[in-house]
Parts: structure tokens; C-alpha cells; sequence
């Protein structure tokens, strides 16, 4: 079976612990390298564990996005915080967990319960999300645009 998708990305090592990532259809690089928090890290400069929870964050938003545009769901606006967990598992550090706390602005209380039905079917058919065997924990929160209430969910 040939697959439906495929994305190239090339990596050339720079020098110390950083390199620099480029796919061919992107125009965009980004430099990358060990966090700080490693040894010889390198602070500034994003890292494979920053891009593996900006991967699950950015995929929650675009799901999110294609989900509320077949909806016909009007938004004010769309945020996401993200914090990712690295633990020593079996001798091995992992990301153990990724939270997700996507913020979602909506004009009329009426779009309360509609909002989380789609911040929830985006939660369930996020396509990086459900390839990690990492644990993917979304606290989702939906606010009016004029109103201090909050509806949550978890």
C-alpha cells in the first residue's frame, strides 16, 4: 500500500550540537539543536523536544481550524499553550506527557457547547497526536468575546 502523504525534511549538521532543518517545498530553515538543559546544550535555539510538542500543538490548531470551517463555527480567535514532560523511563528520557491548552474566543454564549464538541472531535482526529505513543492531554478552555464566563472541559 503506497501512502496517501509524504513529507521530505533534510537536517546538515552545523557544528557543536545545532543543525539546521529544511524540507524542499519550504522556503523557511530552522536551526536546531540540544536544549540547554542537556549537556552542551545550546540555548535560543529550537530543539527536537520543542519541535515534538510544537508538532502536537500546531496539528491540535490546524485540526481544529478544517474542523470549525466545515462546521461553519465563527471564531474570534484561536490560542494554544503547550508544555511537554521528559522523564527518565527504563534507563531512557521520553516526553512522557504533552499538555495542550488550547483557548478558543467566541461571540455568542450560544457557540459554548458547539465550540467544545469541536475542540474535542479535533482532540480525537488529531493526526499527530494519535501517532505518539506519548501521552497527549488536552485542557481546552472556550471564553466569550466580550463576557468573562469560561466553559471548560477536560
Amino acid at each position: 500500500m503506497s501512502p496517501d502523504h509524504s513529507y521530505d525534511v533534510s537536517l546538515q549538521w552545523e557544528h557543536d550540537r545545532k543543525g539546521i532543518l529544511s524540507a524542499p517545498e519550504l522556503t523557511q530553515r530552522i536551526e536546531v539543536a540540544t536544549p540547554p538543559d542537556f549537556p552542551k546544550g545550546m540555548p535560543g535555539i529550537w530543539s527536537p523536544e520543542h519541535l515534538f510538542v510544537a508538532a502536537a500543538s500546531s496539528c491540535l490548531m490546524t485540526t481544529f481550524l478544517a474542523i470549525a470551517e466545515n462546521s461553519k463555527l465563527e471564531y474570534n480567535a484561536f490560542a494554544c499553550d503547550a508544555k511537554g514532560v521528559v522523564d527518565k523511563l527504563d534507563g531512557k528520557f521520553q516526553v512522557t506527557e504533552i499538555v495542550l491548552r488550547p483557548r478558543v474566543t467566541v461571540q455568542s454564549e450560544t457557540l459554548l457547547e458547539k465550540t467544545q464538541r469541536i475542540l474535542e472531535m479535533s482532540e480525537r482526529n488529531c493526526l499527530i497526536s494519535n501517532s505518539m505513543k506519548t501521552l497527549v492531554r488536552v485542557e481546552a478552555q472556550v471564553e466569550l468575546a466580550e463576557v468573562h464566563g469560561n466553559f471548560e472541559y477536560r
